[in-house]
């Protein structure tokens, strides 16, 4: 059974919920402040957050802040708030999805479910990509090598940083496959980076730069992200 933390202070609406999502097969736990949360979080890691705004001891936004200091844990906003700027900064600080009250248990079960999936299939790909990680990759006059952490153009060393050896990295192990910049976010900067998508345009920025001409095979995915172009080099 996959556990889902509940914060919310409000006592008939949390029984209501939590009645919710125990007949609909979820564990549940249920924390009434935003310090009982951290903790409860820190105890045992749930699969889902769901996450009311307005809290007492620490309010939802500073709540969610720090989970997104060291956990990706899906995160689902509970709000009484419906103006736009408020929406758009929970998820800008890491909310995965929001409700705005009230609303209805069968669109709250909804969005759990669909929180769920959307989870899980980002864990299977990020396992996925990981298969053969270790391998030296080519393409064109690039040589990559992830064992040593160097990457070669023209049999010249590259000057890469962390970031951008390791984006490097992904774009060359599926040449043509177009990546989203919140996967690029999670993969390559990890659960522990707070940012924004831009973050994503300014390495990919620095790393075709570093790489001359061939940074061109580099290409933006408009409304999704960057994918490298498929002319790959086998030895």
């Amino acid at each position: 059974m996959e556990t889902v933390l509940l914060v919310e202070d409000a006592h008939d609406l949390a029984q209501a919920i939590l009645q919710e999502l125990s007949a609909h097969g979820y564990h549940t736990r249920h924390a009434a402040d935003g310090i009982q949360a951290l903790e409860f979080h820190a105890q045992e890691p749930p699969a889902l957050v769901i996450l009311d705004w307005m809290l007492p001891r620490l309010d939802g936004l500073e709540v969610l802040r720090r989970l997104r200091q060291s956990s990706a844990t899906p995160v689902l906003m509970l709000t009484a708030r419906s103006e736009e700027i408020d929406r758009v900064l929970g998820l800008e600080l890491g909310a995965d999805d929001y409700l705005t009250k009230p609303f209805s248990m069968r669109e709250l079960v909804i969005r759990v479910h669909a929180l769920l999936r959307r989870a899980e299939r980002m864990r299977q790909i990020m396992q996925a990509d990981q298969v053969g990680a270790e391998k030296p990759l080519y393409y064109a006059s690039l040589r990559l090598e992830p064992f040593t952490h160097q990457a070669y153009l023209d049999n010249e060393l590259l000057d890469l940083g962390a970031t951008e050896f390791s984006l490097l990295h992904l774009l060359l192990r599926s040449p043509g496959r177009a990546f989203h910049r919140s996967y690029l976010l999670d993969t390559v900067w990890g659960q522990t980076f707070e940012g924004t998508d831009r973050s994503v345009d300014t390495a990919v920025l620095r790393l075709r730069r570093k790489l001359g001409s061939l940074g061109e095979a580099i290409e933006m995915v408009w409304g999704i992200g960057y994918r490298l172009r498929s002319e790959r080099k086998e030895e």
